[in-house]
């Protein structure tokens, strides 16, 4: 699960690793992020963060320490482990680079970086994708299980709403399914930058369009799907607004959720009166569809 990677020339870096369960996991890292961190890397073992070494210091250890116990004392979760090691001067993009290969999500969506040359086979939809630092190259569950619950519920003719766009993955796919307009929305200027990007690394810049922002800045325009691929204390709060961009009739595809998430998730969206018609799961991540 890649969220950014250390970009630019070559230098030497400090990776911080710790070991704790996925909800610990979670909480982390929205904190380290704000302590100067440049990339991080979590897969099935362990949360990777990296932070450039000339800005390392004794000082911060201890801050991220004193962090990691506050976090596993409120979620009762034992002590995260934290170790510490110097990674030399790489080349972070060509490492990073070599690890993103094409991806097939369904047996017709297939997602490939823009360093590798994939030639689709007849009837495959290809998103071709420069990641960067945004999240979605489909090598998380999420994206996936949003891709797959769009390619059932998009419909030609669709207006569709990508909140927290990142790499505009997902407002790509609703106009390649068919979708006649897109539009996303994200409040992180360089997700804003980069899906500009692989709008036209798509070719479908006629269809779409991304605006730098939160969701209460858009005009009261109204839409067939919204989509969303973000953590459910971020979904939460903005429920309410999100249906009132809603069609009547229309449909809202909900992920960024954990197995954990499902019963207050669910919760929340009967009480905003959204009723489920599908949900998907994959490893301990889940995706909801929901209508009025």
């Amino acid at each position: 699960r890649v969220f950014s990677t250390p970009v630019g020339m070559p230098t030497s870096y400090v990776q911080l690793e710790i070991v704790a369960d996925q909800k610990s996991v979670e909480h982390l890292i929205g904190i380290l992020s704000q302590l100067g961190f440049e990339g991080f890397w979590e897969d099935d073992a362990s949360l990777k963060c990296f932070m450039k070494k000339e800005r390392w210091s004794a000082t911060i250890l201890d801050e991220i320490y004193s962090i990691a116990q506050t976090v596993s004392r409120s979620s009762s979760s034992p002590a995260p482990r934290i170790t510490t090691q110097i990674i030399e001067d790489q080349n972070w993009n060509e490492k990073w680079e070599k690890t993103i290969q094409p991806i097939q999500v369904t047996e017709r969506i297939v997602i490939s970086p823009t360093w590798h040359n994939y030639t689709p086979s007849a009837g495959q939809l290809l998103l071709t994708i420069d990641p960067k630092m945004s999240f979605g190259t489909g090598y998380h569950e999420t994206t996936r299980l949003m891709l797959r619950l769009m390619e059932k519920h998009v419909k030609p003719g669709m207006r569709l709403l990508d909140i927290g766009t990142g790499t505009g993955i997902l407002a790509i796919a609703g106009v390649k399914l068919g979708a006649t307009s897109a539009l996303g929305i994200d409040n992180d200027e360089w997700s804003y930058t980069n899906a500009k990007e692989n709008i036209f690394l798509n070719h479908v810049e006629r269809q779409m369009r991304i605006v730098h922002g939160e969701l209460s800045s858009l005009q009261p325009e109204v839409f067939d799907m919204i989509v969303a691929n973000i953590q459910r204390n971020v979904i939460e709060p903005l429920l309410e607004e999100m249906v009132k961009h809603l069609i009547r009739n229309g449909i809202l595809l909900l992920s960024g959720l954990l197995n954990t998430d499902r019963t207050p998730i669910l919760a929340a969206l009967h009480s905003t009166g959204l009723n489920t018609i599908e949900e998907l799961a994959e490893n301990e991540w889940i995706a909801i569809a929901v209508r009025p």
